[in-house]
């Protein structure tokens, strides 16, 4: 094949090309008559509630709203960003210039690194991880080192092991705690500990808390922020994507370290002129019910239903996954007699409908996994894990003959 003049370099090191690859999977099957159901992207299926569609419709149709919105985000938008942190962290954040409204945390993360580094600096990773930290780091210049993750320690890094020679070149670490793909979680003590070594170091800590509000069996994941003195190296970001059913309007924020938000923000002034003012009056909305306890953000429960009927059903067909305790997905290791997640996945898709993602996207540590995301409905749940029991049966009767 003819190579592409006109593509960077840096566009083969953003990552993994196994969605794009996902998603012709998935049209090719739908073209061959296969009722395919989607559980590859975290998308949710769920419209908001239907005060924050009004919001943003009455918004849409207020003149003033098409101006350029500004890249730090409306005065209200940010005012009540902070009271909603007050209110779910006890965290208090001044919405000046310890809040920045972002388009969706990934707009923040993937440009993160070039507001706060140059090349040749390095940055430490999860592994697994979502690839978007990598993609960001690899417009940058900077040198991914990966943190290696694994279930035995519950998926919790050991910073000991990072040798002192990687510290000196690292600029930040990325921590998701609860965590995309793993589902894994933290408890405070942990940032506790995650803030001293990120003070010691002299690095600054970077959390991706986008499912701070899906959680199950009664965990409540905590902040970063909530530990005293974490803004002086901390910052987190936060999405209305997955907890208030808002992930096309793109809409998240970052809060904490003023120092790290202002370089973000300078960035983006030259990029982009901020989040359509009429998306983020939904936001507002959203917060708004939230607190006051009525609102969308409580889809915990919605999730912790389809994660029963699912897993039930996946163990009921000899698969033993995991009951995650948080986020919308499953983090599951390859059922015996499979080594390639790539090709399981695909298999799975060809052979059933069922759509998921092989591990190995997430980073050289999530080979032998996969994950599905929890984005349809009990019905179809079930239906998936009936398929998918065929499926794994046939296989077993295969290999045995």
């Amino acid at each position: 094949m003819e190579r592409n003049r006109w593509k960077s370099g840096r566009i083969d090191r953003l990552g993994s090309a196994i969605f794009a690859e996902v998603a012709a999977w998935k049209e090719k099957a739908r073209q061959s008559g296969i009722d395919v159901i989607a559980l590859d992207i975290g998308s949710p299926d769920q419209a908001p509630a239907q005060a924050v569609r009004e919001s943003l419709a009455a918004a849409a149709m207020k003149p003033d709203v098409y101006r350029y919105p500004g890249t730090e985000g409306s005065a209200r938008f940010r005012d009540t960003v902070a009271r909603w942190f007050q209110h779910r962290f006890g965290v208090a954040l001044d919405p000046t210039h310890e809040v920045l409204a972002l388009m969706g945390t990934q707009d923040g993360l993937a440009h993160l690194a070039l507001a706060i580094t140059d090349p040749g600096d390095a940055a430490l990773l999860p592994d697994p991880g979502y690839p978007v930290y990598g993609a960001g780091l690899a417009v940058a210049g900077v040198e991914a080192v990966p943190l290696p993750l694994s279930a035995a320690d519950g998926y919790l890094p050991d910073f000991d092991a990072v040798p002192d020679a990687v510290w000196a070149r690292v600029k930040f670490m990325i921590l998701n705690y609860p965590g995309n793909p793993l589902s894994a979680v933290a408890d405070l003590a942990f940032f506790e500990r995650a803030v001293a070594v990120a003070r010691r170091r002299g690095v600054l800590l970077v959390h991706d808390n986008a499912y701070s509000e899906m959680a199950f069996d009664g965990f409540v994941p905590p902040s970063v922020l909530q530990v005293p003195g974490a803004s002086d190296v901390a910052v987190e970001f936060h999405s209305l994507s997955k907890s208030f059913h808002l992930a096309g309007t793109r809409l998240g924020y970052a809060g904490g370290n003023r120092e790290a938000l202002a370089s973000l923000r300078a960035l983006k002034n030259n990029i982009d002129f901020g989040v359509f003012l009429g998306v983020q009056e939904a936001g507002i909305t959203a917060l708004e019910m939230d607190m006051a306890g009525g609102g969308p953000g409580r889809v915990a429960g919605l999730y912790q239903r389809r994660r029963d009927v699912f897993v039930a059903g996946l163990r009921a067909a000899d698969w033993q996954v995991p009951l995650p305790a948080a986020t919308m997905f499953l983090w599951a290791k390859l059922p015996a007699g499979w080594t390639s997640s790539r090709q399981f996945a695909r298999e799975l898709l060809a052979r059933t409908g069922v759509a998921c993602i092989p591990g190995s996207a997430f980073g050289e540590r999530g080979e032998g996994y996969v994950r599905l995301a929890l984005v349809e409905s009990e019905q179809r749940l079930e239906e998936a894990a009936r398929r998918i029991g065929e499926f794994l049966s046939s296989n077993v009767e295969g290999n045995e003959a």
